[in-house]
């Protein structure tokens, strides 16, 4: 099977080509351009999105089916992000998938941008699938799933109000650095001193248990808060007090982000027995987040497998593998294919509804 995947939810143009069956795919190509133009406004704006989707999409493409030796008649089908992400900019991708779907008369396969995640990290790691705890960290999202099977996935923990990487470009925007932040307070943590700042580890307590609603949940607004009371005092004593204190804030800020999406993938992982976790979406580029999951996981026989940054960012290899898994299944879409701006990944069962998280985590503590 050789499928072309167009990712277009949100900044980025990309498209590639995957081939293979099953959990045996290689990766053909991969182009990604990204849009520097939110840049300026420190954040992205979904109308300049948009348009630039729309003067890209068919270079990036075309680029993808050379740089992969392939033409469109060579194609079983074509895959594209229908949902989540900002509406207009999925349209374009939506659009044109459905087009050349059409044009090349192969199936066309929706494909959800969550999903494409949890499939990333396969694509570089072939022992990264199921069984497997997945935490899904980016800009838009913090899911904490567990995963028995590809379309199969329970979800065990979300945030409750900013996603991980939005606290990141948050507080990187209060500390005057550039968007995306996360890349820069990285960097600025690693001179930062960790004792200096220690914020309070969001929704983690010694005395929880499965039965807490929040024990698999997180939350990063009262973080991003702290800091921000924070950057106020050292902004009250001088600009030069708050330019001394900028590496250890930012140093602060990411050891209790990470040691929160710590404990609580090591709690999903030791509830459900996974020998193997699955780190997806933009903030998995973080080396400390990484690094950090590691020392807590192996120890006790998990393997922690990451994707490189150009796997972890929004790319549509993903989106081609999530499709090649959906085609695989005998699901396909119509010309009636829409964009969504939220949608449920497909096989998606939300335990912290059903109780069957809190029951299995006590049945496994106990």
């Amino acid at each position: 099977m050789r499928v072309l995947g167009i990712e277009t939810s949100c900044d980025e143009t990309s498209a590639a080509v995957v081939e293979g069956h099953r959990d045996d795919v290689a990766l053909r190509s991969l182009v990604i351009l990204s849009q520097d133009v939110h840049r300026l406004f420190g954040g992205v704006v979904p109308e300049l999105a948009s348009r630039a989707h729309l003067t890209s999409v068919v270079p990036v493409v075309r680029r993808a089916l050379d740089d992969a030796g392939v033409g469109v008649r060579d194609l079983d089908a074509v895959a594209v992000t229908h949902a989540p992400g900002l509406v207009g900019a999925l349209l374009v991708g939506v659009s044109y998938g459905k087009a050349l779907a059409h044009a090349a008369g192969v199936p066309l396969v929706g494909a959800h941008h969550m999903e494409g995640h949890l499939f990333a990290t396969a694509l570089e790691h072939a022992d990264a699938t199921p069984p497997f705890t997945a935490l899904l960290v980016s800009g838009g999202h913090t899911l904490l799933l567990d995963v028995a099977a590809w379309g199969d996935y329970r979800l065990l923990g979300a945030t409750r109000d900013d996603a991980a990487g939005e606290a990141f470009d948050k507080v990187a925007k209060l500390l005057g650095l550039p968007y995306p932040g996360g890349r820069h307070i990285e960097r600025l943590a690693r001179t930062g001193t960790p004792d200096r700042h220690r914020f309070a580890r969001p929704m983690v307590r010694a005395n929880q248990t499965p039965a807490d609603a929040d024990y698999y949940d997180v939350s990063f607004s009262g973080l991003k808060t702290a800091v921000l009371h924070a950057v106020r005092r050292a902004e009250a004593e001088g600009a030069d007090a708050l330019d001394a204190e900028r590496p250890h804030l930012a140093r602060g800020f990411q050891d209790a982000l990470i040691e929160t999406l710590v404990e609580k993938t090591y709690r999903a992982a030791r509830a459900f027995d996974r020998r193997r976790v699955v780190l997806g979406g933009g903030v998995a580029c973080n080396g400390a987040l990484v690094a950090a999951m590691r020392r807590r996981l192996e120890p006790r026989g998990a393997t922690v497998f990451a994707p490189t940054p150009r796997l972890a960012t929004d790319n549509a290899a993903m989106i081609a593998r999530a499709g090649l898994f959906r085609l695989e299944r005998g699901e396909t879409a119509d010309l009636s294919l829409n964009a969504y701006a939220t949608l449920p990944m497909p096989g998606l069962v939300d335990e912290r509804r059903t109780g069957r998280a809190e029951w299995r985590a006590g049945a496994a503590s106990g």
